[in-house]
């Protein structure tokens, strides 16, 4: 079984009828959208057939954490997908950079904490996969797969 969401790309969005946005503007959106395919999904299955809520808040985690970071750091998310198949959820979020994520240092010259710059150590550590794609148009395309199960 295969359940899928997907946002317009920012640029090809058709003009609404009625004011609604054509992506996610926050990352309490994307996981909000994310939380309603789960769900979904749990209704149609078993339900501990999509893991536990830890696995659960794994993939809300991910999902938030690529967003912060395509708003902080890619020039704002230009649409979000969410696919979910009997083993993972993938989740791919689109920006307007074709920079590449890279990890930060954590320490100042002094050898005091920073904050920020954890986002994507953490995608790194939960996700099984990651894909990153230049877009044709400008941009890329980051997808992190999230197993449903602990292996």
């Amino acid at each position: 079984m295969l359940a899928e969401h997907r946002t317009p790309p920012a640029d090809t969005a058709l003009a609404p009828s009625r004011p609604t946005r054509s992506w996610p503007r926050s990352p309490a959106e994307v996981r909000e959208e994310v939380r309603h395919v789960l769900d979904e999904a749990r209704r149609s299955r078993r339900r501990n057939a999509l893991g536990g809520d830890d696995i659960i808040g794994d993939a809300l985690l991910v999902a938030s954490e690529l967003t912060t970071n395509a708003m902080l750091h890619g020039g704002g998310v230009t649409a979000f997908e969410v696919t979910l198949d009997d083993e993972d959820v993938r989740l791919s979020v689109y920006d307007r950079s074709q920079d590449f994520p890279a990890p930060k240092q954590h320490a100042d010259e002094r050898g005091f904490m920073r904050p920020g710059g954890h986002g994507w150590p953490i995608v790194c550590r939960l996700a099984r996969d990651i894909t990153i794609s230049e877009l044709p148009t400008g941009g890329k395309r980051i997808t992190a797969v999230v197993p449903l199960s602990r292996r």
